[in-house]
C-alpha cells in the first residue's frame, strides 16, 4: 500500500483478536474450544431428543428445535475462524472475508429475533388460550413462522451487505475484535457512511424494538392471565413455561444492548468484546441448559432416553 489514506485501497483486515492477553493463548483457546464443542453437542442432542420423543412433537418444542439449529449456524460462523486465529502471528482476513462473516452473522442474529418473537407469541397462545391453542398454533402456522424468521432475517442483513460493500476502506487496517463486526466496520471505513447509519438506524427499529414489541405485548397478556388464576401451582406451573423464554431473551437483547447502542471509543472496546464473547457464544451454549434445567417434558424424555440406552446395553 501506497500513498495517503484517501488513495491506498486495503484488500485484508487484521483480526486482532485476544492479542492482548499473549500469556493465556493456550488457556483461552482451551476454554473457547470446550465452549464450541460444549455448544454444538448440547444443541445437537437436544434437537435429537425432541425429534426421538413424540411427547415433545408440540410447537414450543418445534420452535426450541428451531432455535438450537439457529444456534449451532450462529456461532459455527464465529467460533472456527476466531480459534483458528489463535495460533497465528498474522490474523488476516480478506474484505470480502469479512464482509460475508458479518452478512451470515447478521443473518443468524436478526433470525433469532424474530423466532424469539415468534416463541413468545407461541406461549402466549398456550398460556391465554389453552383451549384453542393447538388450532391457532397449527404445523403450518409454526412452519411459516420460522421459515418467515429465516427469510426475514436473511432479507435484512442482504440490505446491510449491499450497503456494505460500497463502503471503501483506506488504511488503517486493524480491527480491536475477534470477528468482523459492523461498528468496526463502520470505523475503518473512508467512505461517508451517514446513509449506512440512517439504514442501520431504520433495521434496529425494524428488528429489535419490533421483536421486542411482539414480546412485550405478548408478556403483558399472558401476566394477566396468570394474575387471574387462583390456585398458586397454577400459577407456579404458567409462570414457569414462561421464565426459560424470558431469561434466554433477557440475556440475548441484554448483551447486544450493551454493545450496539455504547460508542466503541475508548475504554469500551474491551468491555464490548467481553460482551460479544456473551452473546456470541456464552448464550448459544447456555440456552439448551436454560430451557432444560426446569422442564419436566424434557427431563422425563431424556429419563426415558437413558433407560431405552440401558435396556439394549443389558
Amino acid at each position: 500500500m501506497t500513498g495517503g489514506r484517501n488513495s491506498t485501497t486495503i484488500v485484508k483486515f487484521i483480526l486482532l483478536g485476544f492479542s492482548e492477553f499473549p500469556k493465556f493463548t493456550i488457556a483461552l483457546f482451551s476454554v473457547f474450544l470446550g465452549i464450541y464443542l460444549v455448544t454444538v453437542s448440547w444443541n445437537v442432542s437436544l434437537i435429537a431428543l425432541i425429534r426421538m420423543d413424540s411427547h415433545l412433537h408440540t410447537p414450543m418444542y418445534f420452535f426450541l428445535s428451531s432455535l438450537s439449529f439457529l444456534d449451532i449456524c450462529y456461532v459455527t460462523t464465529i467460533a472456527p475462524k476466531m480459534l483458528s486465529d489463535f495460533f497465528k502471528k498474522h490474523k488476516f482476513i480478506s474484505v470480502m472475508g469479512c464482509t460475508m462473516q458479518y452478512f451470515f452473522f447478521s443473518s443468524l442474529g436478526l433470525t433469532e429475533c424474530c423466532l424469539l418473537a415468534a416463541m413468545a407469541y407461541d406461549r402466549y397462545a398456550a398460556i391465554c388460550n389453552p383451549l384453542l391453542y393447538t388450532a391457532i398454533m397449527s404445523p403450518n402456522l409454526c412452519v411459516q413462522m420460522v421459515v418467515g424468521s429465516y427469510t426475514t432475517g436473511f432479507l435484512g442483513s442482504l440490505i446491510q451487505l449491499c450497503a456494505l460493500l460500497q463502503l471503501h476502506f483506506c488504511g488503517p487496517n486493524v480491527i480491536n475484535h475477534f470477528f468482523c463486526d459492523l461498528p468496526q466496520l463502520l470505523i475503518l471505513s473512508c467512505s461517508d457512511i451517514f446513509f449506512f447509519q440512517v439504514l442501520i438506524s431504520v433495521l434496529t427499529v425494524i428488528f429489535g424494538f419490533m421483536s421486542a414489541l411482539v414480546i412485550t405485548i405478548s408478556y403483558g397478556y399472558i401476566v394477566g392471565t396468570i394474575l387471574k388464576i387462583t390456585s398458586a401451582e397454577g400459577r407456579f406451573k404458567a409462570f414457569n413455561t414462561c421464565a426459560s423464554h424470558l431469561t434466554a431473551v433477557t440475556l440475548f437483547f441484554g448483551s447486544g444492548i450493551s454493545v450496539y447502542m455504547y460508542p466503541n471509543s475508548g475504554d469500551s472496546l474491551s468491555q464490548n468484546k467481553l460482551a460479544s464473547v456473551l452473546y456470541t457464544t456464552i448464550i448459544p451454549m447456555l440456552n439448551p441448559l436454560i430451557y432444560s434445567l426446569r422442564n419436566k417434558e424434557i427431563k422425563d424424555a431424556l429419563n426415558k432416553c437413558k433407560t431405552r440406552i440401558f435396556s439394549w446395553n443389558y
